[in-house]
């Protein structure tokens, strides 16, 4: 990617130059929303552009892969239709989406400053991007886990490595990432130990293992997100 491109730009272009072409096990299939929806492409861009319009580097928060009613819809991880629109000031008029990871993530975004604040040091995405489906005995589909099934990992593991060498190109601080839940963060280790993609990993909960089990707690956690990031906030 050329240097002198912002890093809006350099995102927009890993997304349009981006797919995956491998074979999934059976039952498996994906969500690419960006070839689904032509609203994708405008809302994510327009994100992009609204808060990655520099050229300044970022820390990597690195989730799972996104859910069918986050990124999967506005292709902007962690970010549901509501959330793009109440904290980021865009509307996407074909979908409407709820999800509940996406309620913790801008909960802690706006203790940490807001959307501009935070956007400006982090860049949240996925080692494989696009929404992971299964379907059941019954007919219907699920989301799924890229680490769900050891032929799905297989599957998609080259292509993980790519998507991931081809992110930290686009402007990230490799020194220290932060991995969105732990048994996400057990794979990321398999495969820094083989590539060297980071010096170090800090593993935190996954926001919807909070906001499913411990909504009690949900402060607690925010607070510890806030913690983790407290280093880089000036």
């Amino acid at each position: 990617m050329t240097n002198n491109l912002k890093f809006s730009e350099k995102v927009i272009s890993f997304y349009k130059r981006n797919e995956f072409t491998g074979t999934l096990p059976n039952r498996f299939d994906i969500i690419n929303p960006f070839s689904m929806n032509p609203e994708t492409v405008r809302v994510s861009n327009a994100f992009y552009q609204k808060f990655y319009h520099d050229h300044c580097q970022r820390k990597f928060i690195i989730g799972i892969n996104p859910s069918r009613h986050g990124a999967g819809v506005t292709g902007v991880p962690f970010t549901d239709t509501k959330r793009l629109f109440s904290e980021c000031g865009i509307e996407m008029k074909s979908a409407h989406t709820h999800e509940i990871s996406s309620l913790f993530m801008y909960d802690m975004i706006q203790q940490f400053g807001g959307a501009k604040v935070f956007f400006k040091k982090f860049y949240i995405n996925s080692p494989f991007p696009f929404a992971i489906i299964r379907k059941t005995n019954i007919g219907t589909w699920l989301n799924a886990n890229y680490y769900d099934d050891k032929q799905l990992f297989d599957a998609v593991k080259p292509y993980m490595v790519q998507c991931l060498n081809t992110q930290i190109q686009i402007g990230l601080d490799t020194d220290e990432v932060y991995i969105l839940g732990k048994k996400n963060a057990d794979f990321i280790k398999k495969i820094n130990r083989e590539e060297g993609l980071f010096k170090k990993l800090i593993v935190l909960e996954h926001p919807r293992f909070i906001q499913q089990y411990k909504s009690k707690e949900k402060q607690l956690y925010i607070d510890k997100y806030l913690q983790a990031f407290s280093r880089i906030t000036n």
